[in-house]
């Protein structure tokens, strides 16, 4: 009897240690085929027309996005993506790079907020501005430290807003963010789910999007990417541009700081 349980003991531990392996295995493989793609990245083609994007004149004004204030001043774009979201006096309030994008696309080129969140998202056959000209912005903090600052009220108030954004459970399954984002070694399938919580993880996380999505063969930005935690939990999707998905960006954002901004990255 007991060299039978013992038996069976071994031959689970070797089941365990298999799929373990088998994981570790996939996890180093995709690694790999990310590293091997890196140097050949297709969000330099949405770059590319971003940057065209930002310096032509359009809307009603017929005016560039040139003079837009990201935070460091009339049409600086270096470094301004690695200090957002931020407080800006102009509006008082928080805004990360794609709410003062749609503000800048409203007060300086003249489209209508309607006009300003059109095909926030790509799909085939139809391209966005918005992730074009996202792509150009966030480009330009590449090799920059992630310093988002939390000294204005209303900052604090943003991030605080977003951290009971992500603890928040709801939705027909009673998911929150923080169910598959706040605990080392989750996964789905072969997708590894980083701990939020864990400095080092939030770091990597964030400073890797927007990023081009090999499945979706369109770069995505970190408002896609949050408006798709909020479908798979159930809840209803948040409107683009939305405070809601600035608080969220806000407690990650500040959780990253101190990593070297990376994107757009390339993701599965």
């Amino acid at each position: 009897m007991i060299k039978q349980r013992t038996a069976v003991l071994a031959v689970g531990l070797l089941a365990t240690m298999s799929a373990v392996l088998a994981q570790t295995s996939s996890t180093d493989e995709i690694a790999k085929y990310r590293q091997m793609l890196a140097d050949g990245n297709p969000a330099e083609l949405w770059e590319m027309r971003g940057e065209e994007l930002w310096k032509t004149r359009a809307g009603p004004n017929k005016v560039s996005l040139e003079q837009c204030d990201f935070g460091k001043g009339a049409g600086v774009l270096k470094g301004a993506y690695a200090e957002l979201p931020r407080y800006f006096r102009d509006v008082n309030k928080v805004m990360d790079l794609e709410q003062r994008l749609v503000h800048c696309r409203v007060t300086l080129q003249g489209l209508s907020p309607a006009e300003a969140v059109k095909t926030p998202f790509g799909a085939a056959g139809k391209k966005s501005d918005i992730e074009a000209l996202v792509s150009y912005i966030s480009a330009e903090s590449r090799g920059m430290k992630m310093a988002v600052s939390s000294a204005h009220p209303m900052e604090q108030r943003a991030y605080e807003t977003g951290k009971q954004l992500f603890f928040y459970r709801g939705g027909s399954h009673d998911f929150s963010c923080a169910t598959c984002h706040s605990v080392d070694g989750q996964r789905i399938r072969l997708q590894e789910l980083p701990n939020i919580l864990n400095p080092i993880n939030a770091q990597a996380a964030y400073t890797t999007w927007p990023a081009y999505r090999v499945s979706q063969g369109e770069v995505r930005t970190m408002q896609h990417r949050l408006a798709d935690c909020f479908r798979q939990q159930r809840f209803p999707e948040p409107l683009y541009a939305s405070d809601a998905l600035t608080a969220v960006t806000m407690f990650l954002a500040k959780n990253a700081n101190g990593g070297v901004y990376a994107g757009p990255a390339l993701k599965r």
